[in-house]
């Protein structure tokens, strides 16, 4: 590290444990991101801010008026731009140090497996299961965690995947039906991108304890945390030992 990314990062490296060799695992990280929504924004800001070295964010969506309640790194400017080169240019803008990978594709079985190559970790920011559970499988076959996060209303949840450990989203999902337009208050994708965003540090950095194999539920309404036990289904179509 340099005299000058010393400086950006003081805090952090000051914390108990965290230091230069933290530090170092994050700017050599290469995470990807599906889904440049509420989640998204929240989510690769903070990592870049932390100093995750390489981000590639993924989604086919364009800027959009009613994005912008919960959408917080997109402006009335940005509205018919494609979301991942706006928040690539608003990430370039946090940390120069940090490389970002936009690609405006739509998400399925066929491409995810070569948007994953040579990533670390994947992070769920999206929307809706069946491409949660696309990129469920891209995570499985490459062996890499995934971190899952969703919201609703003032609600939402966190998950962390670890491949041949743990429950898989499938598993988590496997009797739910997809939903529609989910209504969200603009704190709901905040604090849940966050709380994925501290998870992947954790992750990278190897600190802390994983939320792996245990879904966190936030209750934005009630203030409150509750953690539940996944087990990992062994006839799960995804990760089962039974297939």
């Amino acid at each position: 590290m340099n005299d000058q990314e010393r400086e950006r990062y003081t805090r952090q490296l000051s914390i108990d444990g965290f230091g230069e060799k933290a530090q170092e695992k994050l700017a050599q990280a290469r995470v990807f991101i599906a889904g440049a929504g509420g989640l998204g924004c929240a989510v690769s800001l903070y990592l870049a801010a932390a100093g995750v070295g390489r981000i590639r964010i993924a989604d086919h969506g364009e800027v959009e008026l009613g994005n912008l309640n919960r959408q917080v790194l997109y402006t009335d400017a940005d509205i018919g731009a494609r979301k991942v080169d706006a928040i690539a240019a608003r990430l370039h803008g946090v940390n120069l140090n940090v490389a970002v990978d936009p690609w405006h594709v739509t998400l399925s079985d066929d491409n995810l497996p070569s948007l994953v190559e040579e990533c670390d970790l994947l992070i769920d920011a999206l929307d809706n299961l069946p491409t949660r559970l696309s990129l469920n499988k891209a995570a499985l076959a490459r062996g890499v965690p995934l971190v899952h996060g969703a919201i609703r209303g003032f609600s939402g949840q966190l998950m962390t995947v670890i491949p041949r450990e743990t429950a898989c989203l499938m598993c988590l999902y496997r009797d739910k039906a997809a939903a529609g337009t989910t209504p969200v208050i603009g704190v709901a994708p905040g604090v849940v991108g966050l709380l994925e965003a501290t998870e992947a540090i954790k992750l990278l950095a190897g600190l802390g304890r994983r939320m792996a194999g245990t879904l966190l539920l936030f209750d934005g309404l009630e203030m409150s945390f509750t953690e539940l036990p996944i087990e990992r289904d062994p006839r799960c179509p995804h990760c089962g030992t039974s297939r």
